[in-house]
């Protein structure tokens, strides 16, 4: 039975809902690459996956930390208020919101037809899905511990 998730940026100017088939098929990890350090102002990023078979991963993405929920994009659906989006130079395109600055999603140009990833911490209850993995591991903090009992690349590619 599909599941709706809803969520909002911090001042709740946007609002979002997607469906995924289930909470199981929903794959969190962390990527510590320094472009998600920096678009999340911490050591990593936090992201959710659903339906791996929907879509493939950028191959654009470089070393970064963050935590989102990838879904179709036919999957997502904001609900109030109008993103604003910045593209950086590797063809990551992220939207956000224009009063709080909050970022609720992020795609590779290349898919920007197909999928977002949500940013985990922007859902109303986040810990329906935890972390499954982590990426760029090559780059985690030094005093950053390893998450056990979940998969871990050194790249976003092994």
């Amino acid at each position: 039975m599909p599941e709706n998730v809803k969520g909002s940026c911090v001042c709740g100017g946007l609002r979002y809902s997607l469906s995924v088939d289930s909470a199981d098929d929903v794959r969190t990890s962390l990527c510590h690459c320094s472009s998600c350090r920096k678009a999340f102002g911490t050591n990593f990023g936090l992201t959710s996956k659903a339906s791996a078979a929907s879509s493939l991963a950028d191959s654009r993405q470089r070393s970064c930390t963050l935590t989102h929920l990838k879904v179709p994009l036919q999957g997502f659906q904001y609900e109030s208020g109008e993103p604003k989006s910045f593209k950086q130079d590797n063809g990551v395109i992220r939207e956000f919101c224009g009063n709080c600055g909050a970022f609720i999603c992020e795609y590779g140009e290349q898919a920007a037809d197909k999928f977002r990833y949500i940013i985990w911490g922007t859902m109303d209850e986040p810990d329906k899905f935890p972390p499954k993995g982590e990426f760029f591991c090559k780059y985690r903090a030094s005093w950053m511990p390893e998450i056990p009992d979940v998969f871990h690349k050194a790249e976003i590619k092994e």
